[in-house]
């Protein structure tokens, strides 16, 4: 066999090893961006399809994919104390913080009328799972780090405690200087029949305080600026089991 003929058959045995091995690293790359892909789908989903529901009941937060009404994650979460309520209603992320301390690492502050709400990490990661808040949302520092991640200014969050909406914790005989849920209730119940005309802020100030004894008197009530069981039934607000 020529010297010539050797060397084109050992450039053609290059060729072809060269030709193998480039398709074993083309397979594996693509197998490669293929679990990437898989591993990390969310991030993918249009931010502005996403909301948050917590169920204090429950402890527990989920992010939802409005647009195929798909939960994309679920975290364990603590909530606020029996003298320290988590608000109940819908509101929305308007702060996004990188924070220390006591509050974990993350904030994401929510517009809640009647105090300064959020949820944040914790440097008590015992407490998750417990009523153990101020009334903020707990998240464990790992979890409220991809929840920042993901979640965008002006995200819905809708907080629930079972089947009473606003009157989860209760009907609590409501006091000038209170605040809550219920409480804006009740201003939406007296705006409805024409007595309160202030903002529905959820605080029991003085206007909310005139509205309900205007209310109390075209009603034929005792004058009280306590809000009662003998009010709320007034007003249509009863709970049934």
């Amino acid at each position: 066999m020529s010297k010539r003929i050797k060397i084109i058959l050992l450039l053609f045995i290059l060729i072809l090893i060269v030709i193998i091995i480039g398709n074993y690293i083309h397979l594996f790359l693509i197998k490669r961006d293929i679990g990437y892909e898989n591993k990390d789908t969310y991030f993918k989903i249009d931010k502005k399809n996403l909301a948050i529901l917590i169920e204090v009941d429950r402890k527990q937060l989920s992010v939802i994919d409005l647009s195929s009404n798909k939960i994309i994650n679920n975290y364990v979460i603590a909530t606020g104390k029996a003298n320290t309520p988590t608000p109940l209603g819908t509101f929305k992320i308007i702060e996004k913080a990188k924070w220390g301390g006591g509050f974990g690492s993350r904030w994401l502050g929510l517009d809640v009328p009647w105090g300064k709400y959020g949820i944040h990490g914790t440097n008590k990661p015992g407490s998750i799972g417990f009523n153990a808040s101020a009334g903020c949302i707990r998240m464990r520092n790992k979890d409220v780090e991809e929840l920042y991640n993901t979640i965008d200014y002006n995200t819905t969050v809708a907080i629930t405690n079972g089947d009473y909406g606003p009157f989860a914790y209760g009907l609590k005989d409501l006091k000038p200087g209170d605040s809550g849920a219920d409480v804006m209730e009740v201003q939406k119940r007296l705006k409805i029949r024409g007595y309160y005309t202030g903002a529905l802020d959820g605080i029991y100030g003085e206007g909310m305080k005139y509205s309900l004894i205007q209310f109390l008197k075209d009603n034929n009530i005792s004058l009280t600026d306590t809000v009662g069981y003998e009010i709320y039934e007034k007003l249509n607000i009863i709970l049934m089991d």
